[in-house]
């Protein structure tokens, strides 16, 4: 049944098993008594006993004031002995200066007996009992070890947390580490091009084998990173008996295969770009680019609709210290496109980059403005703005299917100064001279964005990446050079306020923008002047072997890893006469397609080289000596005259 419980001898119960698992206390209590107080301790003896316990030495013995037990019931009332514990590095005792030395657990008695302390129900006090298994498991190595301190084993203790802590979270980090470690190149091993074996073996699998062992583009990602440095420093890095072309070829050959380019767009890009820079762009198109609108200020501010758009739950701020009507989305929890303000035409989802050229054109209030190639409608709308719904703006596009968005932007943002046309931009002085120069007298501005291949939009349409090659370069230069002539042509150079023409692309490809703006000036009387914008880089004014006029320092360039918007360029011209160079308009005719040129100004031309063809061959034509002969003889017949 256990034994009885006396009240009146009731020991003073010490710390409980959390606290008597705190060592350290007894240690630092050590230090503030004096030398020789205490002999032998085990944790949480200070505690547990009373000081005048400390001096027992037999079981019989009691304190001072106190009744003991006689010798017959000594031994039914001996604490319990329990399960011998190793003393090796578990207890601390104090030498004669304080400090703490090696000890055991156990209290020394005369019999030599090691006992464990029992509380005043008999129970036990084995911490072993009570432990965890980890923590039975932790205590076993602790006495593996031995010859340790308090000190050092509480600090073996904390960092043994630290490292099962950093071990859980580390558990999922070290096949990514293996991998670095296999893979990462040493800062001392050089950069080696691999063999051609190995570059065919690896062109097999990637042809052959593509479903089931694709490149690894860890490795290629690593071989790109070593071979830009040693592009950076080739004369030092380099290895012996390798050029520069075939690290070049190399590097090439491991971007196509990372990024998922063409290689013909690669060698286009690696000739405008640096190599550091190439990799910022290419790495730049793989992150689209963010979320813009316009502010329609025909109908509100753009405080106020920021302030409306936040209170549906929309993460904006103003776009830049360049635009007064720009805002850029972070997030929304509703569809930016689908709102009240959007349907009643408060702003327009427009690109950072599309407000460029409106700016740079700079419309004026009662002025004629010709959007040449204007689908979807943004640019249009945003000169409206500028002018505030006065003066005429005509909106003419190509492609009768995209100018339905066309119309509809414009009822919806509130545009009434806008008149839609469906014309070929190229023939667009021809068709409408009567309304230009007879009505209109020509238009003050043009703006002319103009087909292009795209190359500054790859974030977008990601498909640029492949399907481009250099017929398609060439063939959007050529309408480019057509388009821009026919802009120039729409332009009344004596306007009071005008005679500006604006020629922007969304492309970075120098022949559709340097080769296309210095083939204008050589076409007519036009020169380049300052867009306006303060910021973006400046155009090439030479490129490999061709050189372009100087003033190409004004035109400006945008890319998407330094600006963080599409790649655009924007060029802006001053036309001072209306005449077209005489010696410079056959070339110009030539430039034309077959297609584009009638059939009533091919066949007089025709006409007229066969006419003058006949009139050579009549007048080349030696005479024949037979004839000669008859006629001497006629003339010896005739009879003289008297």
């Amino acid at each position: 049944m256990g034994r009885k419980l006396d009240p009146t001898r009731k020991e003073k119960r010490g710390p409980g098993r959390k606290a008597r698992k705190q060592r350290g206390a007894e240690v630092e209590l050590a230090r503030f008594l004096p030398p020789g107080k205490l002999g032998l301790v085990w944790p949480g003896a200070a505690s547990r006993r009373p000081k005048e316990k400390h001096a027992v030495k037999a079981a019989g013995q009691t304190p001072r004031g106190r009744s003991g037990f006689s010798d017959g019931n000594s031994k039914w009332l001996a604490p319990a002995k329990a399960k011998k514990i190793p003393s090796k590095g578990n207890n601390v005792e104090l030498s004669s200066d304080g400090e703490v030395e090696e000890g055991s657990w156990e209290m020394e008695e005369e019999d030599g007996s090691s006992e464990e302390m029992v509380d005043d129900y008999g129970a036990s006090s084995s911490e072993e009992e009570e432990l965890l298994p980890i923590e039975k498991a932790a205590l076993k190595q602790k006495s593996d070890r031995g010859g340790l301190s308090e000190d050092d084993s509480e600090e073996e203790e904390e960092e043994a947390a630290a490292v099962e802590e950093a071990s859980k979270q580390k558990m999922g980090q070290k096949e990514e580490e293996s991998l670095d470690l296999q893979l990462n190149l040493d800062i001392d091993e050089q950069f080696k091009l691999p063999t051609n074996e190995q570059i065919e073996r690896e062109d097999i699998l990637f042809i052959f084998f593509l479903p089931a062992e694709p490149p690894d583009l860890h490795i290629i990602h690593q071989r790109i990173k070593g071979n830009m440095e040693v592009l950076q420093d080739f004369v030092v890095k380099r290895e012996e008996g390798r050029t520069r072309q075939e690290y070049l070829a190399l590097l090439r050959r491991d971007m196509a295969a990372y990024y998922s380019y063409s290689d013909f767009l690669l060698m286009k890009l690696m000739d405008i770009f640096p190599l550091p820079e190439l990799i910022n762009f290419l790495e730049a198109n793989e992150v689209p680019r963010p979320v813009t609108i316009r502010t329609n200020t025909l109908k509100t501010r753009r405080r106020d609709l920021a302030q409306a758009l936040i209170n549906r739950g929309v993460n904006l701020d103003p776009l830049g210290k360049w635009s007064k009507t720009g805002l850029v989305i972070y997030d929304s929890s509703v569809p930016i496109g689908a709102t009240p303000e959007y349907l009643a035409g408060h702003y327009m989802l427009q690109g950072a980059s599309s407000l460029l050229p409106v700016m740079a054109l700079a419309p004026q209030e009662n002025e004629r403005i010709l959007d040449m190639c204007c689908a979807p409608g943004g640019k249009t709308s945003y000169i409206a703005q500028l002018m505030k719904n006065t003066g005429m703006i005509l909106a003419n596009d190509s492609n009768a299917e995209r100018l339905r968005s066309v119309v509809g932007n414009l009822h919806r943002l509130g545009v009434t100064n806008a008149v839609v046309s469906n014309c070929d931009g190229r023939q667009f002085p021809k068709v409408c001279s009567c309304l230009l120069w007879g009505v209109l007298g020509g238009f003050d501005r043009v703006l002319l964005d103009a087909p292009c291949s795209g190359t500054g939009v790859i974030s977008k349409d990601p498909a640029v990446k492949t399907n481009k090659d250099e017929k398609d370069i060439l063939r959007c230069a050529h309408l480019q050079k057509e388009l821009i002539l026919s802009a120039i042509d729409s332009v009344n150079a004596a306007s009071e306020t005008g005679g500006y023409i604006v020629y922007c692309t969304c492309s970075i490809m120098v022949e559709e923008n340097e080769w296309v703006v210095d083939y204008a000036l050589k076409k007519r009387n036009v020169r380049l002047v300052a867009t306006g914008l303060d910021f973006g880089k400046e155009g090439f004014t030479r490129f490999k072997d061709r050189r372009f006029h100087p003033s190409l320092k004004s035109t400006r360039r945008f890319y998407p890893h330094t600006h963080n918007m599409d790649g655009f360029f924007v060029a802006k011209f001053k036309k001072f006469s209306n005449a077209i160079p005489q010696a410079q308009k056959e070339p110009a005719v030539e430039a034309a397609t077959p297609s584009a040129v009638p059939d009533t100004v091919m066949e007089p031309q025709l006409k007229k080289k066969k006419l003058e063809g006949s009139k050579v061959d009549k007048e080349q034509k030696p005479p024949q000596p037979a004839l000669k002969k008859r006629r001497s003889l006629q003339a010896q017949r005739r009879p003289l005259k008297a």
